[in-house]
């Protein structure tokens, strides 16, 4: 679990503007582009939205991309015991390993 959340925080700390490639206009890159976890890294961010285009729903997105700004509500879905806040955190989890293997 601890790898898990390690990849995550990964993915979203290292996450950062990009406007140089397709996959950067996505809404993970705005919210990367509008956070201040990282130093500026338009490669990177490029390349974490282009594997959330690949794993995760334009909903999924959306959802995913506020954890940017409000790291509250990342908590509030990770702890919902809803099947559908479950069922995205299942899915945001092999998001975020795939991020981190595939974008360092």
């Amino acid at each position: 679990m601890a790898v898990i959340r390690n990849s995550l925080a990964l993915a979203l700390l290292l996450a950062v503007p990009a406007l140089g490639t397709p996959a950067a206009a996505g809404q993970i890159a705005s919210a990367c582009s509008a956070s201040d976890r990282a130093g500026g890294n338009i490669r990177l961010c490029g390349c974490i939205q282009a594997v959330a285009d690949r794993m995760l729903t334009r909903d999924d997105q959306r959802l995913a991309a506020s954890f940017f700004k409000d790291p509250q509500r990342a908590q509030d879905v990770r702890m919902s015991k809803t099947d559908r806040d479950n069922l995205f955190w299942d899915r945001y989890e092999r998001f975020g390993q795939a991020a981190a293997q595939n974008c360092n």
